[in-house]
């Protein structure tokens, strides 16, 4: 896939992969939205970058969608390319007074209901460029969940359900390419209370989601989400030790 001369939607864009996926694309002569519910921490990100702007936008809020969909149209003239990447976690441990429940409907909602509602809103948008494409930010835990973060791996592991289906539907009815961005832990500050610090730089996984356009790749496995994988498929039970030693 030609990754220049694009006009690309980043949720969750003011910091974290994010933030470094505007710079590498931006760099790439592409044109880069932003977007995040914090209005100063979108203009610092923006101010640091080339030819991004950025959209004050909550994903969970439905009735400002259309105000997104006419400012892609009218000031922007139109989308390639949506990244959904904001998301919401809580770090605790399943049990009695966990509060699970109210934990996990916050991160269904943003880390998948949101999703699917923003992506079939802009699809209208999308069936009108002559190349678009449309990436999922999942997770390793997609694949195999982290105990201190049980929901979160939930709602990943149903975006990645949910992002295969849309794949298979849209390669046959538009011709939309879909891509899934599967980190490991990242550091950022998204994942410091899980020792962010000990994870990836997000600029590596904003470089492994630009060689995954270039090269039609579309289940992206960057760092050790790759290794997990192999282990996952030849032994559930060692991977999911794997993952979460030193974790209880």
């Amino acid at each position: 896939m030609n990754i220049t001369n694009k006009t690309i939607l980043i949720t969750g864009g003011g910091s974290g992969i994010g933030l470094a996926a505007a710079k590498l694309l931006s760099e790439k002569g592409n044109k880069v939205i932003i977007t995040g519910r914090t209005e100063d921490k979108l203009q610092k990100a923006v101010a640091k970058l080339n030819n991004v702007s950025y959209i004050t936008f909550d994903v969970n809020n439905e009735d400002a969608i259309d105000g997104v969909i006419n400012k892609l149209n009218n000031e922007f003239g139109g989308l390639d390319i949506l990244v959904n990447n904001a998301g919401s976690a809580s770090y605790y441990s399943l049990g009695e007074n966990a509060n699970a429940y109210d934990k996990a409907a916050a991160e269904i909602q943003t880390n998948y209901l949101s999703i699917i509602r923003l992506t079939e809103k802009l699809l209208p948008v999308l069936s009108k460029s002559k190349e678009a494409a449309i990436v999922n930010v999942t997770s390793i835990v997609a694949f195999v969940p982290g105990i201190n973060i049980p929901t979160y791996s939930a709602s990943k592991a149903a975006l990645h359900s949910y992002t295969q289906a849309l794949r298979y539907t849209l390669a046959k009815t538009t011709g939309i390419k879909v891509f899934e961005l599967m980190p490991p832990l990242v550091n950022t500050e998204f994942s410091a209370e899980i020792g962010g610090e000990n994870g990836i730089p997000p600029e590596v996984v904003a470089q492994g989601l630009v060689e995954g356009f270039e090269n039609d790749e579309y289940e992206l496995h960057i760092g050790q989400t790759a290794n997990l994988y192999k282990l996952y498929l030849s032994s559930p039970e060692e991977a999911m030790n794997h993952l979460n030693q030193g974790r209880e």
